[in-house]
């Protein structure tokens, strides 16, 4: 999973942001980095990301908005907040605003290689949960198709 993973690195601090690319490069994951909340949203309208690390504090927004404004992929990004000023508010806005993780700077590598992988692998899961839905579905719609132009040949056959 690692290999086919992208993860979005956002934090205004270069020193942060280069510590975390080559930890996570390290760990085999392809990394993309931000120093804003509008580079972040601009990255990730371009790119796919599995995962997006986000500082809390950003020189443009709150990561906490940051979090509703990164677009959505599919199977849905994981979003992680980290900071270095962690507060009940911010932890319970990053909680209502569907945040996956929680951490604080400075961050256990271990800690943070551990809570990506579990999360990376449940989307994986998710994912490939719903491709099985998606190929239950079509072939249930084909023979419900398949059934009613048989039944409507048969009708056709009768009325003549």
């Amino acid at each position: 999973m690692n290999q086919q993973s992208r993860i979005l690195v956002i934090d205004d601090d270069a020193s942060i942001r280069r510590t975390l690319s080559m930890a996570l490069e390290h760990a085999g994951y392809t990394v993309d980095t931000a120093e804003s909340g509008k580079e972040a949203i601009k990255k990730s309208t371009e790119n796919f990301y599995n995962l997006a690390l986000i500082d809390i504090r950003l020189p443009d927004m709150e990561g906490t908005e940051l979090l509703k404004a990164l677009p959505e992929t599919t199977p849905r990004m994981v979003k992680i907040i980290l900071t270095g000023f962690p507060t009940l508010q911010n932890a319970v806005t990053s909680i209502n605003k569907g945040i996956d993780g929680y951490l604080m700077k400075p961050v256990n590598s271990d800690e943070l290689l551990r809570l990506i992988k579990e999360h990376l692998d449940k989307q994986k899961q998710e994912g490939q949960y719903g491709q099985d839905k998606l190929a239950d579905f079509v072939e249930t719609r084909l023979k419900e198709l398949t059934s009613k132009e048989l039944g409507d040949q048969k009708e056709q056959g009768t009325d003549n």
